[in-house]
C-alpha cells in the first residue's frame, strides 16, 4: 500500500510550533504496512489543503492520504469540509467509527467531526491532530483499509 501523510497546522507550516508527531505518524504508516510516499505539512488554509489532496490523490501514485489535524471545532478546523468537497464519494462509516471507539476513552472524541471519502482511486482518511488521537484513529480503520482500497480498485 502507497501512502501520504498530509499535517494540517498553520503552527507548523511557519515553524512556530516543532513538529512532535512525525516519527509515530512515520512509523505508523509503516505499521500499516504501507510505503510512505509523501509527509507534508500545510497551513489551515482551505485553498491550499484543497491543492495538496487533489495533488495527491492524481495518479496512482498513493492509494491512502491520511490528514492529521483539522478535524475539531476551531474556526480554521476545515479539513472535512475540504475533503467532502473534493471527494466522489464519502464513508461516514470511518468517522463514525473513530468517534464511537474514541468516546469510550475521552469525552471531547464528539467534538471530531474526522470524515473518510474516496477521489479517483485513493481513500482519504482524517485523522486527529494529536499523534495519540492520530494512532488510536488509525488503529480502529486498520482492519478495513486493505480491502477498502482493494474494492475502490474495483477488485
Amino acid at each position: 500500500m502507497k501512502a501520504a501523510i498530509l499535517v494540517v497546522s498553520s503552527k507548523i507550516a511557519e515553524g512556530r510550533e516543532e513538529d512532535k508527531g512525525k516519527t509515530a505518524l512515520v512509523e505508523l504508516v509503516g505499521s500499516i504496512p504501507a510505503v510512505l510516499t509523501s509527509y507534508e505539512v500545510v497551513p489551515d488554509q482551505a485553498a491550499v489543503i484543497r491543492d495538496r489532496l487533489v495533488a495527491l490523490c492524481e495518479g496512482d501514485a498513493t492509494e491512502l492520504v491520511l490528514t492529521v489535524g483539522g478535524t475539531g471545532v476551531r474556526p480554521t478546523d476545515v479539513v472535512p469540509e475540504v475533503t467532502r468537497e473534493i471527494s466522489q464519494k464519502e464513508i461516514p462509516g470511518i468517522g463514525e467509527a473513530m468517534r464511537m471507539e474514541s468516546l469510550k476513552k475521552v469525552q471531547t472524541a464528539m467534538l471530531s467531526r474526522g470524515t473518510a471519502a474516496i477521489r479517483g482511486k485513493t481513500l482519504i482518511v482524517n485523522l486527529p491532530g494529536s499523534p495519540r488521537g492520530a494512532r488510536e484513529n488509525l488503529n480502529i480503520v486498520l482492519p478495513v483499509l486493505e480491502h477498502t482500497i482493494e474494492k475502490i480498485k474495483g477488485r
